[in-house]
């Protein structure tokens, strides 16, 4: 039988002193971090980005098929992600978390292995946080602070017509994640027995449970001196990133089937369960890949970049939003991605 500590032994002040006392500053601009009443950070003359996320057990995640090492490196994945989606470099984050007394400080301890992993893997400083205990359920929230020189923060709504629409990465793959975890743990419920086989389905296990937010694409910008018209982060689905942009900037698109980046195993996946994979890319959430539009005379200086697929381009707000078949049909593009309140 593992060791189990309370947490109640530690008290709050001891909690957090635990959970950070590992954690070394990597940035300038984190002045003051843990341990004071508040954190100092200085940006020097940068423009400061900030972003914050609510993760609820039940609603954002299920523990009986998420390793918390995993649920702490995604938990700052998902926020990292929104500060890249502003063409910014995250610099600081602060985790609070709310836990009933069913976590164990050896629970806690994994999950803040989850968050030192990806903190360390972005450079990025823990610079505090609160813990409190829930009544129901492990509660996370998590902000991110960012920089970025003055004036290159991209927006969702400056897009302009004729701009190419571009996506990182591929897509589909975390719902077909999910899907397969959720059918797992439905057959483990009926049958406690049988143990659950994910072994030739690694790739999509760890687009759900361990997505990369895209750090290299920021930097891939920046070097080719790329600046994308419009962008934001695929949490929800493509389509309903699309509508964003769309709606944002005051125009339309048209989207080809044939473009969407699809990985052979998410596709043989969404074989295997019945399910379309163009459906999967356009509707499934949390892929944390990158969509962009591109002015066109910048198309050659993404033409080599393999981790970037064109896959439409804005067009007037009257000609709607668009979906172009593989089969030469025209769809009218619908947010069908995933939504917080219906549940």
């Amino acid at each position: 039988m593992e060791e189990r500590t309370e947490i109640a032994e530690l008290g709050e002040f001891g909690l957090i002193e635990h959970l950070t006392k590992n954690f070394e500053i990597q940035n300038v601009s984190t002045v003051l971090g843990v341990g004071d009443d508040a954190a100092v950070i200085d940006h020097f003359g940068k423009q400061t980005v900030v972003t914050t996320d609510l993760l609820l057990e039940g609603i954002h995640f299920d523990l009986m098929y998420t390793p918390l090492k995993h649920l702490g490196y995604k938990s700052v994945m998902v926020n990292l992600s929104d500060i890249y989606a502003m063409n910014a470099q995250p610099t600081q984050i602060t985790v609070s978390i709310g836990i009933s007394n069913r976590v164990s400080m050896e629970a806690l301890n994994e999950f803040y292995e989850g968050i030192y992993l990806a903190c360390e893997k972005h450079g990025v400083d823990l610079i505090g946080g609160d813990t409190s205990t829930s009544q129901k359920g492990f509660i996370i929230s998590i902000t991110a602070i960012g920089e970025v020189a003055p004036d290159k923060y991209v927006k969702r709504s400056t897009a302009q017509k004729g701009d190419l629409i571009c996506v990182t990465g591929d897509l589909g793959g975390a719902f077909l994640g999910l899907t397969l975890m959720e059918r797992e743990k439905k057959i483990y419920l009926e049958n406690p027995q049988i143990q659950p086989d994910l072994e030739n389905e690694s790739y999509i296990v760890g687009r759900l449970l361990k997505p990369e937010a895209r750090k290299d694409m920021i930097e891939f910008f920046e070097k080719n001196e790329i600046t994308p018209t419009a962008m934001m982060d695929v949490s929800d689905g493509v389509s309903s990133e699309v509508m964003h942009l769309c709606k944002q900037s005051n125009l339309g698109c048209r989207i080809y089937e044939e473009k969407l980046p699809i990985n052979d195993e998410s596709r043989k996946a969404a074989y295997k369960f019945g399910l379309d994979p163009t459906v999967c890319a356009l509707n499934g959430g949390e892929d944390y890949e990158l969509i962009f539009t591109l002015k066109q005379e910048d198309h050659e200086k993404i033409t080599f970049n393999e981790e970037i697929s064109v896959i439409g381009y804005m067009t007037e707000l009257e000609e709607g939003c668009k979906l172009l078949t593989k089969g030469g049909n025209t769809f009218n593009i619908t947010a069908q991605g995933w939504n917080a309140f219906q549940q």
